[in-house]
């Protein structure tokens, strides 16, 4: 492999990281068609019950027949994943289970309709994010969507069709899908099977066919469904070639190479590509080539060519800057690298610093597969407004100071040569001709070396005249005596241009590797600095000095406080013009605003947002010194990377930031419940002794008198009520260390509901006690031990805080695919806000301060039922709408074994 046609290590690396992510990632498959009715579904289903056949566990998520026999028919054999029962205006509506998808974690699963949007109160708002959740838990996923649902094409299908379609999704769930299947079938058998009733139910398919379902509509979406996949599989074939390092163009899409120059019809050549892009709906590149000769313009020449690159950008194209001496062959490497198979050229307009036949006949012998098309000027004759612009702005730069800058350069060139030819003359009577020679070529390569190449091709001519005049015979005159001196004066010709031209070209190179390493440099050092740091602060002190340096600039970067807001840095004088509400812009759109850009392109200031990796960090303030460094795209591609490593060093910040905090939390915890778990330990004996003491002192002999057995009796309650908090101490220790494993079985919920209301009896006191249990309810499978724990401390929390003839209410039902347990009291409820907090470790309600207890009961009931992949939460009185408060917990219903008929029936325990 040639150094030329290796692949790019930065490529690679991206590539192998992708492929590790997938590694652990599921699988999105798209099953992607114009319209309704084209068969999407029908071939998902078919591609599943192959999968079924050859033994992968497919579950049927999600899969919309639309009444249609022969995709109802498919589904036979499939499993099926229960649907959630939401309400939602009045109806119920069946939507799609995330929670019970990724507790069965089956190796495919089907969900039709990616697009669609959930009901309120759904985990997520869409479907597709649904799908990212369960593909990011490593669950494979078929799924089907139309073309009118992208959003890019959301527009362009209103206008076609004239319907606003509502659900879209975006178009990189679609780009990073790891397989799409064009589904496709033209528009005359679709219209039949609509009329056929295979799309739709009758009543549906008549207004489908007056609205949407028309002919012309149905074409113009299948090509745009052929287009947007054919574009999926133009970057699947471009990765291909770059894993491969393949050399030789494609002409698959047939994308488009501009070639940018200084001739005034530049403009018209990047327009003109614009065009040509559009009508082929293929990619296009611009680039321009800095030779030589080209890096040598004034400023304001190159300041137009700076603005048709951008031009080109604005328009669509991706654009570089190549600086490169071969020009055809810097042009053709770079339309193999990225697959572009035509390039287009600009018409001559006679400039010499672009030969345009000499380019085209070196593109045809460098790469004769590749085509080229010369674009026409649209009005020869009236200059175009590039034109107009570069002779305007060279007028304004200045042109008799370039002049004499020329005319220096050539005139130490002439200097050189005299000071060569009196230096010659001085040593000649010691030395041959041949060796005076030498000494005429060694000015040549030191004129080429620091004047640049005219100079030195000036050189080599006034050199070659001048060892002729002084130093052949007849000396002071162009006479030759000998013939042969004609051969040794066009080899010295010969011989200084090459080393002139080729000495020019060196220096050239070398100023580019120069750059090249200095931007390189700057990187490193900018790298290594912000890695260095430790706080917020540091980085945006170390990152402000860096880029302040590399771009010669003002620099002032905006941060986000504690609140996600956007916080204005301390600013001296010089930055009193600086916009906060243009930074604010830049971060909400996540774009760039301000100095070259199309938003408050006035401002002298440049707003990037510092994006990271996870959400952006804040905005990046730049206003240079000379606004034209930024217009160089190898210098704004500099700046956007010192801004990405801004925010990644802010974001690292963040995260120590974030991990110090927790992992002193955790070590905390751990403390604390090292504590809790010894001092529970400790206490257990004494408590139980005590108990065991008053309760022997009230039986024993003497019989005590009243208040002394009111006594006893009271240090007996005491004691248990301290023995529970310990218990509970204990308790919740064990299973936040995850010492406590579940001994689940099926268990009978009115067993369950009876023991731990005969367990809280003592605490509910006379308060009447009725159940309700859904016939659905039947068995879960839990720990017994431990949801009766549950249950427990619910109904002792009911009997700490109502009044002692308030009713305490137990219903259980089936709420999807989960049994719901509702434990509902009539005391004074809980205070709005406090619903989710009630459930921490030694948190009490405003109204607990004169009951007894340390807050570790709902605490415990969380933990239980999380361990048994349930959920647990309190509703606000009002929610009642008869005040007191309810406490709901659920736990998965599961498959249930089957009951013989003739079992008894158990009854609930009931005091």
């Amino acid at each position: 492999m040639t150094e030329d046609a290796r692949p790019d290590p930065d490529a690679l690396l991206t590539r192998i990281q992708q492929d590790d992510l997938r590694q652990t990632r599921g699988r999105l498959r798209i099953y992607f068609g114009s319209s309704a009715g084209v068969g999407k579904t029908y071939a998902m289903l078919l591609a599943a019950r192959q999968a079924l056949a050859n033994g992968v566990a497919v579950v049927a998520g999600v899969v919309e027949t639309h009444g249609r026999r022969d995709t109802t028919a498919l589904l036979d054999g499939l499993p099926l994943l229960p649907a959630v029962k939401v309400s939602h205006r009045g109806a119920e509506l069946d939507e799609f289970d995330l929670d019970q998808a990724l507790a069965r974690r089956p190796a495919l699963l089907l969900i039709d309709e990616l697009a669609h949007t959930n009901a309120p109160g759904q985990r997520h708002a869409k479907r597709w994010q649904d799908v990212e959740e369960l593909l990011s838990a490593g669950i494979d996923v078929d799924t089907t969507l139309n073309v009118q649902h992208l959003e890019s094409l959301n527009d362009v299908v209103g206008g076609i069709t004239g319907i606003v379609v509502r659900e879209t999704l975006p178009d990189s769930v679609f780009d990073h899908a790891d397989q799409v299947v064009m589904v496709d079938t033209t528009a005359d058998e679709l219209m039949a099977r609509l009329a056929a009733g295979k799309v739709y139910l009758p009543a549906q398919a008549e207004r489908a066919a007056k609205n949407f379902f028309r002919k012309g509509n149905l074409m113009a979406l299948r090509e745009l469904a052929l287009r947007r996949t054919a574009d999926r599989v133009e970057s699947d074939v471009q990765a291909y070639r770059v894993e491969r390092a393949i050399a030789p163009v494609w002409q698959t899409e047939g994308g488009l190479l501009c070639c940018v120059g200084p001739h005034p019809s530049a403009e018209n050549v990047v327009r003109s590509t614009a065009r040509l892009a559009q009508q082929l709906a293929v990619s296009w590149h611009a680039v321009y080539v800095e030779t030589p000769t080209l890096a040598r313009l004034n400023s304001a020449q190159r300041e137009v060519i700076l603005q048709t690159v951008k031009l080109a950008q604005t328009l669509g194209a991706q654009t570089a800057v190549l600086p490169a001496q071969p020009l055809a062959r810097t042009l053709v490497d770079y339309a193999r690298r990225h697959n572009l198979s035509k390039l287009v050229l600009g018409t001559r307009l006679g400039t010499r610093t672009w030969p345009r036949p000499a380019l085209a006949a070196a593109l045809a012998q460098v790469a004769p597969d590749i085509d080229r098309i010369e674009v026409g000027l649209t009005k020869p004759a009236t200059p175009s407004r590039s034109g107009s612009a570069q002779r305007d702005m060279a007028q304004d730069a200045a042109p008799d100071r370039q002049a004499a800058s020329r005319l220096r350069r050539y005139g130490l060139a002439a200097l050189a040569c005299a000071v060569t030819t009196v230096l010659a003359h001085g040593i000649a009577p010691f030395l041959d001709l041949a060796n005076v020679v030498m000494v005429f070529l060694l000015t040549v390569v030191g004129v080429a070396v620091w004047l640049g190449r005219g100079p030195a091709v000036l050189a080599a001519i006034v050199n070659v005249a001048a060892f002729d005049f002084f130093f052949v015979p007849p000396r002071l005159s162009f006479a030759v005596s000998d013939v042969q001196y004609l051969l040794t004066f066009g080899v010295m010709l010969v011989v200084g241009l090459v080393i002139g031209q080729l000495t020019a070209g060196l220096r050239f190179q070398a100023r580019v590797a120069g750059q090249r390493e200095a931007r390189s440099h700057a990187l490193f050092e900018a790298a290594r600095d912000l890695s260095n740091t430790l706080t917020q602060d540091q980085a945006v002190e170390a990152a402000q000095a860096v880029i302040a340096r590399e771009f010669n600039a003002q620099v002032a970067i905006f941060t986000l406080d504690l609140d996600e807001r956007l916080h204005a840095p301390s600013l001296d004088n010089a930055m009193s013009d600086i916009d906060p509400g243009a930074a604010q812009w830049a971060l909400d759109r996540q774009q760039p605003a301000g100095l070259g850009t199309d938003t408050l392109a006035g401002s002298p200031w440049l707003y990037l947002p510092l994006k990271a990796t996870t959400r952006s960090r804040g905005v990046l303030a730049l206003r240079p010194t000379e606004s034209q460094s930024l217009l160089l795209p190898e210098q704004r591609q500099q700046l956007e990377t010192f801004a990405a490593l801004t925010a990644m060093a802010i974001e690292r910040v963040h995260c120590i930031d974030v991990a110090q905090v927790a992992t002193v939390q955790m070590a905390s915890e751990r403390l604390r419940n090292s504590l809790l778990s010894a001092l529970s330990h400790d206490l257990r004996t004494p408590l139980a002794s005590l108990g065991a003491m008053a309760q022997t002192l009230a039986l024993s002999p003497p019989a005590l008198s009243p208040a002394q057995a009111d006594l006893a009796q009271a240090m007996a309650e005491k004691t248990r009520q301290m023995a529970d908090m310990v218990t509970n101490l204990l308790d919740l220790a064990r299973i936040q260390s995850g010492e406590i494993h579940l001994r689940s079985e099926w268990q009978s919920v009115q067993e369950l509901i009876g023991g731990a209301v005969s367990s809280a009896r003592a605490a509910l006191g006379p308060r009447p006690v009725s159940v309700q249990i859904d016939p659905g309810v039947t068995l879960v499978e839990c720990d017994a031990v431990l949801i009766e724990r549950v249950l427990a401390n619910l109904l002792e929390n009911a009997g700490k805080y109502t009044p002692a003839d308030a009713a305490v209410e137990i219903a259980a039902e089936v709420v999807g695919t989960d049994a719901r347990i509702t434990v509902r009291d009539h005391g004074p409820g809980i205070a709005p806000g406090q619903e989710d907090r009630i459930f921490e470790k030694f948190t009490r309600g405003n109204t607990e301060s004169a009951q007894p207890g340390m807050g570790l009961g709902l605490a415990i009931c969380r933990a239980i039922v999380d361990a048994h992949g349930g959920r647990i939460w309190a509703e606000p009185a009002d929610t009642a709408g008869i005040g007191g408060a309810i406490f709901r917990f659920t736990l998965p219903l599961g498959t249930p074994p089957v009951l013989s008929d003739d079992a008894d029936e158990p009854e609930p325990i009931l005091p």
